[in-house]
């Protein structure tokens, strides 16, 4: 058998990780036995929950586990580790920059606020950062089922703390509702503060989401972006413009998506020149963290070892990663190919 260099060494940049989806299983068992809040059975370890959002009952679902989970983070401490444990994790399987993605409003309610729930967040990231020496930055995203408003509020205060370590703007949640120019306003203000665009699109939605991101947000990332693959016009755009596309294979097919591994898109994407960032979503949910989608596409999709670093070269080339660190990390790509199987 060929032997192949391990992914877990493999410098990369990590660019769509969700807050509480970060969370490992143990922590959440301990935390929920501390608050009394009674889990369901898919959060409590074994076989990842099979949710079909692309029904209205399977996002309802998926959305449902979700905030039980978050139920569960309710002191600055439970936050800390939270971050610390996503930076270490991250960390095991080789990402050398993660931007990790929260809506603070979730948050507020048992953090005293707003402000002090974004300052408590970033204050973790910051020290996580610091003691497990992992480049950590945070996408601040709105919730395209709230109101608009929210979301220029959210922007605003993006940009004011963006010397705090807030490097981008997002619109997450279900892409089939709350249209993408409703948000267009809140986007404005943070690319005017120098925040990168990241909205999702082209998940639970067709290509039509992507071109939203596109024109309505003047996206620089796509969260997701798979269903791009089914509009050859568009694919050409976003690998003309640039436009990386942060693609979770596992997510995809637990959220049914896709039906199997080897059904998400990532040749298309890759062979039509568009930018790619591999992403564990939701590790908490879907139960495989960052390396482990760079074995997807390695097992079912045929990537050689060149071809899984042009993707590495591609999640740091993407990110808002510091030169001197993207340098560092590039240079680990080129050494990581380099070695020995």
């Amino acid at each position: 058998m060929e032997r192949v260099r391990d992914v877990s060494l493999l410098p990369k940049a990590h660019l769509h990780l969700h807050f509480t989806g970060s969370m490992r299983p143990s922590t959440l068992l301990e935390l929920a036995d501390r608050y009394g809040v009674h889990l369901p059975d898919a959060l409590t370890g074994g076989e990842p929950p099979k949710l079909r959002a692309t029904d209205e009952r399977g996002w309802f679902r998926f959305q449902r586990l979700y905030d039980i989970a978050r139920s569960c983070l309710r002191t600055p401490e439970d936050i800390r580790r939270l971050v610390r444990e996503a930076a270490e994790e991250d960390v095991r399987d080789g990402s050398g920059w993660l931007e990790i993605q929260v809506d603070p409003t979730s948050y507020a309610p048992m953090l005293g606020g707003l402000i002090p729930a974004l300052e408590i967040i970033l204050d973790a990231v910051d020290s996580a950062s610091r003691e497990t020496g992992l480049g950590m930055r945070v996408l601040v995203a709105a919730n395209r089922m709230k109101h608009p408003l929210e979301a220029r509020t959210l922007a605003r205060l993006a940009v004011r703390y963006a010397d705090r370590g807030i490097v981008g703007f997002g619109l997450s949640n279900d892409e089939r509702r709350g249209m993408a120019r409703d948000f267009d306003r809140a986007f404005a203000i943070a690319r005017d503060g120098g925040l990168l665009a990241a909205p999702h699109g082209g998940e639970l939605a067709g290509p039509s989401s992507v071109r939203d991101c596109l024109d309505d947000l003047r996206a620089s990332r796509i969260g997701h972006g798979v269903r791009a693959a089914e509009d050859p016009e568009l694919l050409r755009r976003l690998a003309d413009r640039g436009v990386a596309c942060e693609v979770c294979p596992t997510s995809n097919v637990a959220l049914g998506v896709y039906d199997k591994p080897g059904d998400v898109p990532l040749r298309t994407l890759y062979e039509a020149g568009v930018p790619l960032a591999l992403g564990a979503d939701d590790p908490l949910l879907f139960g495989s963290r960052l390396a482990a989608q760079y074995e997807v596409a390695r097992r079912h999709h045929g990537f050689t070892d060149p071809e899984l670093a042009t993707l590495a070269r591609q999640s740091i080339e993407a990110s808002a990663a510091p030169e001197p660190l993207r340098g560092k990390l590039l240079a680990g790509v080129d050494a990581w190919l380099a070695a020995a199987p």
